[in-house]
């Protein structure tokens, strides 16, 4: 089974997003900041991270950039879901390694379109 890690600093959010996600047969995580989450992966690298970006301790896209830069064989599948919509906040995600973005708020319909798109599911 794949896992995905929600990571979002609001509780709230992350049950809703691990419902969508476990609804589409993933085994599902959660952080609630960018150091919980790199810890996470330290641990147990995931197959997907649904990232937020505005966050304490460390920002959704500080965790990017730590992520990405240790590299590694297996490297997860990243998607950013936050309220952040304008193109700067788009084009520094995607140069720091993320593979889609999502705008708050987010449905089912829009994760699955996602997860399929980056051929996290068929």
């Amino acid at each position: 089974m794949k896992a995905c890690l929600i990571v979002d600093d609001s509780r709230v959010v992350r049950k809703v997003a691990r419902r969508i996600v476990e609804e589409l047969g993933f085994e599902c995580a959660e952080a609630e900041d960018g150091q919980q989450a790199f810890d996470a992966c330290q641990a147990s690298m995931p197959d997907a991270v649904l990232l937020d970006w505005n966050m304490p301790v460390m920002s959704g896209i500080e965790f990017l950039e730590k992520l990405r830069a240790v590299g590694g064989p297996k490297q997860p599948k990243v998607i950013f879901c936050t309220t952040e919509n304008d193109m700067p906040h788009i084009q520094r995600a995607m140069q720091a390694g993320a593979d889609e973005y999502v705008m708050k708020p987010f449905d089912s319909e829009i994760i699955k379109t996602k997860f399929s798109q980056i051929g996290l599911i068929e």
